[in-house]
């Protein structure tokens, strides 16, 4: 890119810094200098720059707004969900009290899997890794306090999503939220599901219609919640590399792109209700150079290959958490370290909102205390050492620019081999292949095992764990979630059922269920359904016996 060129971006850019509100905030150094909110190239041509560019401008390298983090810090978004509804209520209300600017929540075993918490499968698992929700009535106590309409709530669940999703409604109805103003992220990503999470109750076709009704539905009737997070967090859990993270997540996003288009959905109104999650992981470079890679990929298939014209429809939001697979249960006080250098990569790298993991996790569910030190690692780092001060610092440094570049070029390359496997030009039909192929399974298990390897001799270093491993560390005091949970659960479910109009719960299944045979949008009957008080075991219950399970082949 010519001096020019540069200069006209650069003029671009401070018409509409200029233009947009910033924070009323101290934006200098620690020594009180002041500092640009953008730096750039010095005055000359400048090879490449086209690829590099100015926040807030395609391809949207440097960020998605002109300000950077002055505009807006990162919304501090904590993951939680614990024991009961009752329980876990108490923890939103601690970290919206301490700062939190959002509530994620996290959900047991039984409710990842759209079973009830008195069925047989559910035994020691209820409350254990998360929040148990059985009916609306539970969601009803989860959020008793929090105003919802106020609040935004991500919910990570991808399988039974849509039920889950309709008890979110339906406890805000009984609230009196306006529901065109709620606003969050639902996960609902089941293509990773397949390829790493493994938790899923159908096959594909079904969960996808179901998928494809909720972009209608939030599309027509609740346009600021994202009824999609497409997840690359998991498949990173699972071993797999930061390119390889990239290049499925970013293909599961064009294969819900070509869901909405297939049902007849303006890109440029539904493509800005698709967000992401990343992991963070302690490569410390590697992982800002991903998640500069992945706004400008996306932003160029949105527009090159889908058509989206919108500024909104090129975005990549995306929430990040740092990486859970990285702690350790040796000398966990050293989690805190990792986690405060894995934050700053993501905040570093542009992220919308973020989640710190406490130092406990590896162990059990975090602790109050535990809860709160992750919860002001991100406050240190967003008032304390002036990352909120430039957008996109690292822009322009060789290392971090090689790094960006070199990730996108294998995530193209993986994109290509995706797309072949489905013998034609979309996306969907190589991931479904890949799916049922075990493709994706195979080469993130590949992936784990080079990298194990490689700690197992030592090239890889784990501080605490292959090396440096003497400490003077007590052993830590974990949360454990008493028994008593799993045993109230399942007494209230009960007393539930025998209170509710069992007819009202039968003529609202038989309608879910009339409507799964005919092509019209599920969502109302299974709101329906949520407001008789049917279970999530007894909606997924009914809608498995319609459409059947899965069960992935087995592979050696």
């Amino acid at each position: 890119m010519d001096a020019a060129e540069i200069a006209a971006g650069r003029e671009r850019w401070q018409k509409r810094y200029d233009a947009a509100r910033k924070r009323d905030a101290d934006f200098t150094t620690l020594s009180g200098s002041e500092v640009e909110p953008v730096y750039g190239p010095p005055a000359g041509d400048y090879p490449g720059f086209d690829r590099i560019g100015w926040p807030g401008e395609y391809p949207y390298t440097r960020g998605l707004y002109p300000t950077g983090y002055r505009g807006r810090a990162w919304t501090i978004r904590q993951f939680a969900g614990f024991g009961n509804a009752r329980q876990t209520n108490e923890r939103y209300k601690m970290i919206l009290a301490a700062g939190g600017g959002g509530l994620s929540v996290a959900f047991d075993m039984p409710t990842l899997m759209g079973r009830d918490s008195d069925e047989p499968l559910a035994v020691g698992e209820v409350g254990h890794c998360g929040v148990a929700i059985d009916s609306a009535a539970d969601m009803d106590v989860l959020f008793d306090g929090i105003d919802l309409q106020q609040v935004t709530t991500s919910m990570t669940i991808s399988g039974p999503a849509v039920p889950i999703f309709t008890m979110y409604l339906v406890a805000a109805e009984r609230q009196g939220a306006d529901l065109g103003k709620l606003d969050g992220t639902l996960q609902t990503d089941i293509f990773k599901e397949y390829i790493a999470q493994k938790e899923w109750l159908f096959a594909p076709e079904p969960h996808l219609r179901l998928i494809g009704d909720l972009m209608a539905y939030c599309d027509r009737h609740i346009p600021r919640y994202k009824p999609l997070s497409v997840s690359g967090y998991h498949i990173r859990e699972a071993g797999s590399t930061a390119a390889q993270e990239l290049a499925y997540t970013l293909a599961d996003g064009f294969g819900y792109v070509e869901l909405g288009l297939s049902r007849g959905l303006d890109v440029n109104r539904f493509a800005p209700g698709l967000s992401f999650f990343f992991d963070a992981h302690v490569d410390f470079f590697e992982e800002i150079a991903k998640f500069r890679a992945a706004r400008r990929i996306w932003a160029r298939h949105l527009r090159d290959d889908y058509g989206a014209t919108s500024e909104k429809a090129l975005w990549l939001r995306f929430h990040t958490q740092t990486a859970g697979v990285s702690l350790t249960a040796q000398q966990p006080v050293n989690n805190v370290v990792r986690t405060a250098v894995e934050a700053l990569a993501a905040v570093l790298g542009g992220t919308n909102s973020l989640h710190t993991n406490a130092l406990d996790e590896t162990l059990a569910l975090p602790t109050d205390e535990s809860a709160e030190i992750a919860l002001r690692t991100q406050q240190v780092l967003m008032e304390e050492t002036g990352v909120v001060n430039v957008a996109d610092p690292l822009g322009g440094s060789w290392y971090v620019e090689a790094l960006t570049d070199r990730i996108e070029a294998e995530a193209e390359e993986i994109f290509a081999r995706i797309r072949d496997l489905g013998h034609d030009a979309s996306m969907t039909a190589g991931i479904l292949r890949g799916i049922e192929d075990g493709w994706f399974t195979a080469n993130i298990a590949e992936a784990a095992f080079v990298y194990q390897q490689a700690v197992e001799k030592g090239d890889k270093t784990i501080v605490g764990v292959n090396a440096h491993t003497g400490t003077v560390a007590r052993e830590l005091e974990i949360l454990r979630v008493s028994h008593e949970v799993e045993r109230t659960q399942r007494a209230e479910l009960g007393a539930r059922k025998q209170q509710r109009n069992a007819e009202d719960v039968r003529a609202a299944l038989g309608r879910l269920t009339e409507t799964a045979r005919t092509e019209q949008n599920m969502i109302p009957a299974m709101l329906d359904a949520a407001r008789a008080e049917a279970t999530l075991g007894e909606i997924c219950g009914a809608l498995k016996e319609e459409w059947g399970t899965y069960r992935e082949p087995a592979r050696f």
